[in-house]
This record gives C-alpha cells, sequence and structure tokens, in this order.
C-alpha cells in the first residue's frame, strides 16, 4: 500500500491541476476570449486571499513530488498513528477518486462560467442545474473531499494542515462568490441560496 500511494498521490494532483486548472481553463479562455484566471493582483485583501491559494498550491505539489522523490523521509515525517489504518487509506483513495470525477463534471456543467476568482467584468451565467441542484459550490466541495482523502490516505500533519488551511480559504473565497452572485442575480440568486446548500443538500 506505501508504495502505490507514494506513486498515486503526485500523480493524483498532478493530474488534478493539470485537468481541473490548466485544461479547463484553456478551453473556457478559447471560448470567451479571456483569461478565467480572474484573481487580482493588487494590494487588496481579496488578492491576499489568491495568492494565500497559489502558496498552498505550490506547497501541496511540491509536498506530493517530495513524496515521490524521498519516500522513506516523508512518509515517517510528522506521521499520525491514530490514522494509520489499511482502511482509511483505502477510503481517502476513493474519495479522492470520486472528488476529481465530481470536481470535472462541475466545472463542465458550468460551461463558460467557469473562472478562477470573480469577473467583475463579465456577467456569467447562474448555474444551477446537475450538482448545482445539490450544492452552490460543487467544485470547492469536490477540492475539499479531494484534501480530506488525501489525510486519510496519507495522515502526517501536514497533510492535515494543507487540509485544514485549505478547507478555511475555500470557505473564505466562497463567502466573496456570494457577494458577487447577489450584486449579479439578486432575487433569482437569493431564491437559489435559500434552496440549495452552500457545501450540499441532501433530499
Amino acid at each position: 500500500m506505501a508504495d502505490f500511494i507514494r506513486f498515486f498521490i503526485p500523480i493524483y494532483f498532478i493530474l488534478f491541476f493539470a485537468v481541473s486548472f490548466l485544461g479547463i481553463s484553456i478551453a473556457v479562455g478559447k471560448k470567451i476570449g479571456k483569461n478565467p484566471n480572474v484573481l487580482p493582483k493588487d494590494d487588496s485583501a481579496y488578492a491576499l486571499i489568491g495568492w494565500y491559494f497559489k502558496l498552498i498550491l505550490a506547497a501541496l505539489f511540491i509536498y506530493t513530488l517530495l513524496l515521490l522523490l524521498f519516500p522513506e523521509t516523508i512518509e515517517n515525517a510528522f506521521k499520525i498513528p491514530v490514522w494509520e489504518a489499511e482502511l482509511f487509506q483505502y477510503a481517502g483513495i476513493i474519495m479522492m477518486g470520486l472528488a476529481f470525477i465530481w470536481v470535472v463534471m462541475a466545472q463542465f456543467q458550468m460551461k463558460n462560467s467557469w473562472r478562477i476568482g470573480i469577473d467583475d467584468q463579465m456577467k456569467t451565467e447562474l448555474v444551477t442545474n446537475g450538482l448545482f441542484q445539490f450544492s452552490r459550490n460543487p467544485v470547492f466541495l469536490g477540492m475539499t473531499a479531494s484534501l480530506i482523502g488525501f489525510f486519510l490516505a496519507f495522515p502526517t500533519v501536514i497533510a492535515f494542515f494543507f487540509s485544514l488551511i485549505g478547507s478555511i480559504l475555500m470557505q473564505i473565497q466562497i463567502r466573496l462568490e456570494e457577494e458577487h452572485l447577489l450584486k449579479q442575480h439578486g432575487q433569482i440568486y437569493l431564491a437559489y441560496k435559500k434552496k440549495v446548500g452552500r457545501m450540499l443538500s441532501l433530499y
């Protein structure tokens, strides 16, 4: 199992970044004629959140590559023994796989509305079908699930840190986007907000 996880985790996150961030962004960018990465680069508080996002993603990418290159050192550093059980590891791997599929599905359902950040220059369509019937933020839900799955599959203090900080940053971003969507769509978004949960609605 250890050898499988050593290869699975870095390959997983490389594919996740390549498809969910790079690939989808390039495809949407060609359709809308602009870069869908609209995170600000000024000195605002929102820009700082975007910078933290990039920092965490870069650190996560480096950490998973170190796991591939120096498995014994990384595997034994800051382990949490109480979570070291194959049942948790299998659950984490399955969760990561399902989360990846979920995120890509949600991004395809967003079509040209997909953005990395808040687009103040172009009004995007409010997507409420597909996975958006069950979650107002299915992409963030999937990303959160992938980080939790990562921790279960590879239970270290550092993996827990990535899961915790990543989840906090996503919750901040979600609230910023909710304010923006309310300004753009008004009562339509309010009605949708009352009907569908922020992360998940169970019927």
